[in-house]
């Protein structure tokens, strides 16, 4: 059974994207990671347009192989017709014998902590998987959409002056940090989509999202904004890394889904979008006294080192130009940082994981 804030979300994004939904009715959809968090949003969002706006309903092919993707109640799609739920690995090519009409490569170690404890499986899953899909997508000449989900980790820690960061940034990264992994597959992972747009004439599209948050998300991956909530909804203090000046912009989840598919309806093929909000950059000693205040005190911010099992190189900015995809696609983001979290803390609030065992 779904939440009614999660349910809301989707009718945001059904309203959002209007017309430009029609692109996908009556069409089916190859989605891998379909069981991660923006996976779990995605499926859901297909299955409301096909209950409330579509006459014709799409197909979704929904694939993960759950290493970090979970099951969770408020987006449970198995009993519908409409959803084929299937356990695979996208670093094998996939046994799809049926046309497909867009295929969106969403699967990926997005967690620092998870992509240090199976930095492996990370690489495998951006390169081995975007070049078996693109291969998928080449033999489909029904094929309307390939998007690859890329990361705003791409662009490294960028110089000052890069600061909103274009898609022409060319990025400031390590190829043997302790982030490469992540960050190296997934600028690979361009490079191939890239490449078989211009051989094979595939229409991939990029998609590099900052910093997206909302319902869904799980607790214990140690991502900045799950955390926080759950310290603050325990009235724990907020730990915070280093001195809290580092900054980042947030992107509440219904509007970068929203983002997400118009770039793959309307982005034009072989070129990045960034999706994300660049309104509300905040540093992390700021973002914490927002969530104390948010819940009303009790909870308190403390200064803590970097624990080890955290890569080092972390950004110290990260805010997206996304002059780009509001030319190119009408992508607008219009949640703002302090509704997004009350609507992400309001979820949380009522989720076991998210409270500590009496």
């Amino acid at each position: 059974m779904s939440h009614p804030i999660v349910e809301n979300d989707f009718a945001r994004i059904a309203e959002r994207l209007g017309d430009v939904a029609r692109r996908f009715e009556g069409k089916t959809i190859l989605l891998s990671g379909g069981a991660g968090f923006l996976g779990k949003y995605l499926v859901g969002t297909f299955c409301y347009l096909n209950d409330h706006v579509f006459s014709t309903p799409c197909r979704v092919i929904s694939a993960d192989n759950f290493i970090t993707g979970s099951a969770h109640p408020h987006f449970n799609y198995r009993a519908r017709p409409d959803v084929l739920d299937v356990w695979a690995d996208v670093s094998h090519p996939l046994p799809v014998r049926e046309d497909v009409h867009f295929i969106i490569h969403a699967a990926g170690l997005a967690s620092p902590v998870y992509y240090k404890k199976h930095p492996l499986e990370t690489i495998e899953s951006a390169i081995s998987g975007v070049k078996n899909l693109l291969e998928l997508a080449r033999k489909n000449p029904k094929l309307e959409g390939f998007l690859f989900f890329s990361s705003s980790e791409i662009y490294g820690d960028p110089d000052p002056s890069a600061v909103p960061t274009p898609e022409t940034y060319h990025g400031y990264v390590s190829s043997v940090g302790p982030r490469a992994c992540y960050d190296e597959s997934k600028r690979l992972g361009e490079t191939i989509a890239t490449i078989y747009h211009q051989q094979y004439g595939v229409p991939a599209k990029i998609v590099r999202p900052f910093n997206v948050f909302g319902p869904g998300m799980g607790h214990a991956d140690r991502r900045v904004l799950p955390m926080f909530a759950y310290k603050a909804l325990n009235k724990e203090p907020i730990p915070v890394h280093g001195d809290g000046h580092q900054t980042r912009t947030f992107c509440y989840i219904a509007d970068a889904i929203d983002g997400f598919l118009r770039v793959l309806a309307l982005g034009k093929p072989g070129e990045a979008y960034n999706v994300g909000n660049d309104e509300n950059e905040i540093s992390m000693k700021d973002l914490a006294d927002l969530f104390v205040g948010l819940e009303g005190g009790g909870s308190s911010v403390e200064l803590i080192p970097y624990p080890d099992t955290y890569p080092a190189g972390e950004p110290q900015r990260r805010c997206p130009d996304v002059r780009k995809a509001r030319a190119d696609i009408g992508f607008v983001p219009r949640t703002s940082l302090r509704e997004g979290l009350g609507r992400f803390i309001d979820w949380c609030r009522n989720e076991p994981a998210y409270r500590k065992p009496v």
